[in-house]
């Protein structure tokens, strides 16, 4: 084992590290290059096989109709096909994402989901800050000064204390006397 003090030497220089790494990259583009040529002649001859150059002039009108059933047929094959590989296709990704919700089970880790906004109050927030443990209310009125009113009922004068004794007096032509004087009293 090396100690702190030494550094192991690389056992690749950079520049043959550089070197290296510029024919891997140089191969691969190559083998790319092959593959798409292939890929290219493969189809050519898939195509060639499966739809045949056609050759229209000459035919009667008869012979057209029967060329066009003739397409129309292996198009709707063609179609089925598309169709039977589509779902097959269909059922595999499924079948993987459910595999890979297993196997994300298994290890204990979950995907997050995409979360979406939600209104919360300011109660609600406050209450998963600080737990549910402390009372938290943003009741703004409980924390204005208590003004202490003061006691007027001391100061009105003791007849009004029973509002049916005042009713009683002034009910009547008497009592619509004394108001009419009360009022005309002031003033003269």
């Amino acid at each position: 084992m090396p100690e702190h003090g030494q550094e192991r030497k690389p056992k690749i220089s950079a520049s043959r590290k550089l070197m290296l790494k510029s024919l891997m990259v140089a191969k691969a583009k190559e083998e790319l290059d092959q593959e798409v040529l292939v890929k290219e002649k493969e189809k050519q001859k898939y195509l060639a096989e499966k739809a045949p150059a056609l050759n229209i002039s000459g035919l009667s009108l008869a012979q057209l109709k029967d060329l066009c059933t003739e397409l129309h047929a292996k198009i709707d094959v063609a179609d089925e096909e598309r169709y039977d590989i589509e779902a097959k296709v269909m059922l595999s990704t499924r079948e993987i994402q459910d595999l890979n919700i297993k196997v994300l089970d298994l290890r204990g880790k979950f995907k997050r989901p995409n979360l979406r906004r939600v209104r919360v109050s300011a109660d609600a927030i406050l209450r998963s800050l600080l737990g549910s443990k402390h009372k938290v209310s943003m009741d703004l009125r409980a924390n204005l000064k208590s003004v202490k009113k003061e006691d007027t009922e001391k100061k009105r004068p003791a007849e009004d204390s029973d509002w049916r004794k005042n009713v009683e007096a002034m009910s009547g032509m008497e009592g619509r006397k004394k108001m009419f004087d009360a009022a005309k009293g002031p003033a003269q």
